[in-house]
């Protein structure tokens, strides 16, 4: 995801710093269409006047910002952090709090619509934390995607896992009713078309499988494992509010299964894989 925004930020006109994670290749590309390289967060910070951090999960955001060479030990006073990784909503107002008593403003805002949005800057943007943060962040923001401030600090994390508990679930319903009616004998393709007008109609069907499971790929698109660590950090918050997510902890499971079968890199979608292992048949014929 940092390539593809970094490349729509270069295109709306901010000047881009970079330091790598994990991927030397894509920082590569990211220099050569215009971006500086610079050795660590740290360096990034002191040459910014806002920072914005896509990692995997909290330990990396942690890392990020408050290793030994993190963000807020080059980053001054009065500038801002942007988190758009998707983490628990308790870690991110934790990290909001440690950056605060450096007089440093963060604000939390994940994203949706995965990287052919971000490389187009039409992603979905939901941000937490201070009203005045925000604004300052706001134009940044608009090279991205289209940004709504739905709160104070953790409460973009928040919004971003009820999406993601939604379309885990979404995913899961799709899988398992097209393999009801294939196994039952009944036509994919006519299936397919009979949901696009009824009321099952969701957006997973009509737009994500046709690039994934219909087509017989399960690599690009959404990484189960990713999706998996956002379904774990929805059930720890809810944990911690003592709030019960029964359908979630079960899908959770399923893709737990998924992921131990070794389908953890690939596309979400291919939780399909526990269903047609069971089923000992394909959802879609000629797919692997």
């Amino acid at each position: 995801m940092g390539e593809p925004m970094g490349t729509s930020l270069m295109r709306a006109g901010y000047a881009l710093c970079v330091s790598a994670h994990r991927s030397r290749d894509r920082v590569a590309r990211l220099v050569a269409a215009g971006a500086r390289e610079v050795a660590d967060p740290a360096s990034v910070g002191a040459q910014s006047d806002a920072v914005i951090i896509m990692v995997p999960d909290a330990p990396e955001v942690e890392d990020a910002l408050f290793g030994a060479r993190g963000v807020a030990n080059g980053l001054a006073a009065g500038r801002h952090v942007i988190d758009m990784s998707t983490i628990s909503p308790v870690a991110s107002r934790a990290f909001y709090a440690r950056l605060a008593e450096r007089n440093i403003a963060m604000i939390d805002a994940p994203v949706s619509g995965g990287p052919a949005r971000a490389a187009t800057g039409e992603l979905t943007i939901m941000a937490g934390g201070d009203r005045a943060a925000f604004e300052a962040c706001e134009p940044v923001l608009r090279a991205l995607g289209s940004p709504t401030h739905v709160g104070g600090p953790g409460m973009g994390e928040t919004v971003k896992l009820v999406n993601q508990i939604i379309i885990a679930s979404v995913m899961v319903a799709n899988v398992e009713g097209l393999m009801f009616a294939k196994k039952s004998g009944a036509n994919i393709d006519a299936v397919r078309a009979i949901l696009a007008t009824a009321t099952a109609s969701n957006y997973l069907l009509d737009k994500w499988l046709p690039q994934t499971l219909f087509a017989g790929k399960r690599s690009g698109g959404f990484a189960l494992d990713l999706l998996r660590k956002d379904l774990n950090a929805a059930l720890d918050a809810a944990r911690q509010q003592g709030l019960a997510l029964p359908a979630s902890g079960l899908v959770y499971q399923l893709f737990t299964a998924a992921s131990g079968a070794g389908h953890g890199r690939e596309d979400y979608s291919a939780v399909s894989a526990v269903y047609e292992e069971l089923a000992g048949m394909r959802i879609v014929d000629g797919a692997r």
